[in-house]
């Protein structure tokens, strides 16, 4: 596996030594409750405080309130909280207070949905509104300035976590006084802390949350500031902790770990100031545009964080570039870090007008202000390898699955990869299928579905100077020694004999069902729906126990010489980064060439185990075969990202 190199620092970041000496001194030497008399909780409290006074100085706090939370969405939740039962309480008096809760378009969801949920429960009926952004990302002060008289409650943030936007608080302030706005206002500093300086007293800033785990301390402690003179509505009640604002004994060793961050910002030396961070990120950028051609920035670097890039590559999806640079031990992410797993274009660049390819394939990377350049040396080493692993020809194989939103397709290749035939491609596919093709310098000889299609064969035949539709006659199409032919509803591929198709050497089998007389060795390749490959006669046998935990794995192929571990992650992935598994080496076979593979496999059985990056390519590599009536497949659980 490769040495790790950590770019996804606005999700999180790892804990600064410092603080984890500092954390486990706590833990050891200064266990005690701050809200005990004795002298174990005094030196508690003295930490406590010493904590709070320091958090104040880097802040530019000295008045107002400046509590420990758990992170940033207590903070959230308790800054909208506090905001709207002050509007309450400025209605039953008659006053005037704002029916418009302003919140940037931009903004993390914890804002809108924390808003959403206290308007409910406290029963005000106010508007929830989205303050638009320009394409620069920054808050259109036009609009706020039309809105801002009606506002309630106005939330924005210092810095965007995706795209690394600095937001004109300046601009928003101006705005809010020119129009005597009633509005309170929040601001998430969560990015803010140790990249941009922060006078807190100096400004109109009601709230403002911090996390400190975006800076080099630990999950789980945060920080709120609250404006001298600003309403404030404890969220949680009890105990009387923190001079009765925020009830729950304080995380001491938390609390301790952050100070350490923040003694670390007062005294400095430790973090790269603003134009060392800047002149790091312009290297990644160079590297980035040379590793990627065609790769789009999708905000203004000028007016972005100097460690934050959010970028796009022209017909390449963000998990193809994810799976390359985490093969590669790169770690970035596309988008928030709260929506990884939710498979949709990111709301952020959409409210920004990006356009729906580059928002549906953005990737985030971001440093924290701790690298230096060796970390950026390798960086830029490791993107351009992603890069060349990316767009370099793949290696010829004779049947690739093509997948796209469920729907299966085929590439038949001849065994020297210069000619092929592209069955029921998906449209969504048909540009990189054609840019593909084109870079392999293979020639396309038919495009066409077994059915009635959904344009991708068109698409991919106009793309490549084709005519769409089934052009075999009598014989049928020739690739090599191997001929592709129509029997009714069915096409069917394999060893040609005197140019006539031999029944007993079918290797495939595309749209219906195949005719009486094939051989049981032939595979079905289906257009759509699981499995993607199924075999005549077979037996499917149940894929209950495929899983094997790393160590599992490990123990398996020491027992059995011969068993093969099997790579199927694809081939930019694989060329980032070969598979080992405890110093065995993985044959690479992809998850797309799998059932071109898997005649040899059933022909010849042999046990298999297959590992992929987290183990859920590996585990349908694995149930597949067992549906093909391989007994002795196996997956690693986890994949290699658990494997160490």
């Amino acid at each position: 596996m490769n040495s790790e190199l950590y770019l996804d620092a606005n999700a999180t970041s790892p804990v600064l030594p410092a603080a984890i000496e500092a954390a486990t001194a706590a833990m050891h030497s200064c266990f005690g409750n701050p809200s005990s008399s004795h002298a174990a909780g005094l030196r508690a409290k003295a930490l406590l405080d010493g904590t709070r006074a320091l958090a104040r100085r880097v802040l530019g706090a000295a008045s107002g309130r400046v509590m420990f939370t758990s992170g940033a969405t207590e903070g959230i939740q308790t800054a909208v909280l506090s905001a709207l039962c002050a509007v309450r309480e400025r209605r039953a008096r008659g006053e005037a207070a704002g029916e418009l809760l302003l919140y940037g378009a931009t903004e993390h969801k914890a804002v809108p949905e924390s808003l959403a949920h206290w308007n409910r429960v406290l029963g005000l009926g106010l508007e929830l509104r989205a303050l638009p952004v320009g394409r620069d990302g920054r808050h259109r002060l036009e609009v706020l300035r039309e809105l801002a008289p009606r506002a309630a409650f106005v939330c924005t943030m210092a810095a965007n976590n995706e795209t690394g936007v600095v937001s004109d608080l300046d601009g928003i302030a101006a705005v809010l006084q020119e129009t005597a706005s009633p509005a309170l206002w929040m601001v998430d500093c969560v990015q803010a802390l140790g990249k941009l300086p922060l006078q807190l007293d100096r400004t109109r800033i009601d709230y403002a949350p911090f996390s400190g785990h975006k800076l080099y301390a630990p999950k789980g402690i945060g920080l709120l500031y609250v404006r001298e003179g600003a309403p404030y509505t404890p969220l949680m009640c009890g105990g009387g902790q923190e001079a009765g604002q925020r009830s729950g004994t304080e995380n001491m060793s938390g609390i301790a770990a952050l100070g350490a961050v923040l003694k670390a910002l007062e005294e400095g030396g430790t973090f790269r100031g603003h134009g060392q961070l800047q002149a790091m990120r312009e290297r990644l950028a160079a590297s980035l545009v040379a590793a990627f051609p065609g790769l789009e920035f999708n905000a203004p670097l000028a007016q972005t964080l100097p460690t934050t890039l959010n970028f796009s590559v022209p017909g390449v999806s963000s998990k193809e570039l994810l799976d390359v640079f985490d093969a590669a031990g790169v770690r970035v992410s596309a988008g928030s870090a709260c929506s990884a797993s939710k498979a949709a274009p990111s709301y952020v660049l959409d409210a920004m007008g990006v356009a729906n390819a580059c928002s549906a394939s953005a990737v985030r990377l971001s440093f924290g202000p701790l690298a230096d350049d060796a970390f950026i040396d390798a960086a830029c080493e490791r993107i351009l390898r992603c890069g060349r692993a990316l767009f370099a020809t793949r290696p010829a194989a004779r049947l690739q699955q093509l997948e796209s939103s469920g729907a299966s397709g085929w590439l038949l290749f001849d065994e020297a990869g210069a000619e092929c035939i592209a069955i029921d491609p998906p449209a969504a596919l048909a540009p990189r299928i054609a840019a593909e093709l084109r870079a392999r310098g293979c020639r396309l000889l038919a495009c066409f579905d077994t059915s009635i299609g959904s344009g991708g064969a068109d698409a991919l035949a106009e793309s490549m100077n084709l005519t769409a539709g089934w052009p075999g006659q009598g014989a049928g199409i020739a690739l090599g020694e191997d001929l592709l032919v129509q029997r009714g509803e069915a096409f069917l591929f394999g060893r040609a004999r005197d140019g006539v198709l031999d029944p007993g050497a079918v290797r495939f089998v595309f749209g219906a069902a195949p005719a009486e007389g094939v051989a049981g060795a032939t595979l079905c390749c289906h257009r759509a729906g699981e499995p993607a490959v199924s075999r005549p006669g077979c037996e499917p046998l149940p894929d209950e126990g495929i899983d094997l935990d790393a160590v599992s794995a490990a123990a398996y192929l020491e027992s059995h010489p011969d068993a093969l571990l099997v790579d199927v992650r694809e081939f930019p992935e694989h060329s980032a980064g070969a598979a080992r598994l405890h110093g065995r080496a993985a044959q690479h076979v992809p998850l797309s060439q799998l059932a071109g593979q898997a005649a040899q496999w059933l022909d010849q059985p042999r046990p298999l185990v297959f590992v992929c990056r987290s183990g859920n390519r590996s585990a349908r590599a694995a149930r597949t075969l067992r549906r093909l009536g391989h007994a002795q497949c196996w997956h690693v659980a986890g994949g290699l990202a658990l494997a160490g």
